[in-house]
């Protein structure tokens, strides 16, 4: 998902930065020791319901309809997950797409590109740069570069990188994130709280870890907690709170119609 902040960095991390050795109990994840689990990675469709709630309105609840479709595909002799995601709201101005390719070995970056009000930014993506994609039309990123001291991962597919995660009580993964064409990678923190049962909105009742993270961002703290299913590694909800609001994710049941076919459709 797309972010608009960045993490302050600890002393903890600095040392993850540096490659530093840190506390057993931190497992840091990096591209080249190959740690995420990527055949729990399912391709298909998953749609999302999110809300908001402001604590100044609180009558009032703002919507939004995500859509993360993953596909597993051969590029170059080389397979790849080919993920689209599509962000809807009541206002279009508010819209969004987002393509993303990332190598099915290791979930390595290759390719970033989102579409906001019709403009492009568009980037390809090394072990040690980035750099704007200038084979796309219109590509508002064009001349951007950036050389990485290490690889890291694509922070706009968290959940698919937490999906992969080695989950299990008492864990803490430091994960090398990159948001591209904003501040240079950092490592995020993320934490194994507990587990819990929840029911879905099929209602079935799924156990799940639940994983925590927090940091302070333009002065405001904010955390989010994401709910994983144990068995099948999948991201069922997310709860965020921030300065003045709330925000909560929820998968849909399967049932939910493609809803990108039926905009086709309709022309």
């Amino acid at each position: 998902m797309k972010r608009t902040r960045y993490y302050t960095i600890s002393a903890l991390l600095i040392c993850c930065t540096m490659g530093l050795s840190v506390s057993a109990q931190t497992d840091t994840i990096r591209l080249k020791d190959k740690r995420l689990m990527t055949s729990v990675l399912k391709p298909g469709l998953q749609q999302y319901l999110i809300y908001i709630q402001l604590f100044n309105k609180p009558k009032s609840l703002r919507f939004s309809y995500w859509m993360r479709d993953i596909q597993l595909e051969n590029r170059n002799n080389e397979k790849v997950f080919a993920i689209t995601q599509h962000w809807y709201s009541n206002d279009s101005v508010n819209y969004r797409s987002i393509y993303s390719l990332n190598k099915a070995a290791d979930f390595a970056p290759v390719y970033h590109a989102e579409t906001v009000n019709d403009k492009i930014k568009a980037y390809n993506w090394y072990a040690d740069k980035i750099t704007g994609a200038d084979s796309v039309t219109q590509n508002l990123q064009n001349g951007f570069s950036l050389d990485f001291k290490t690889p890291n991962f694509n922070w706009n597919l968290d959940i698919e990188t937490l999906e992969m995660l080695p989950l299990a009580a008492g864990k803490t993964f430091a994960i090398n994130f990159y948001d591209a064409g904003l501040n240079p990678p950092a490592y995020v923190i993320y934490k194994v709280t507990g587990s819990e049962v929840i029911t879905t909105l099929d209602n079935e009742h799924s156990d799940c870890w639940k994983l925590f993270t927090e940091s302070d961002y333009n002065g405001y703290h904010y955390s989010e907690t994401y709910w994983i299913s144990k068995k099948e590694h999948e991201f069922l909800k997310e709860e965020q709170s921030f300065n003045g609001g709330h925000r909560l994710k929820i998968r849909m049941m399967g049932a939910a119609p493609d809803l990108l076919k039926q905009f086709k459709t309709k022309g």
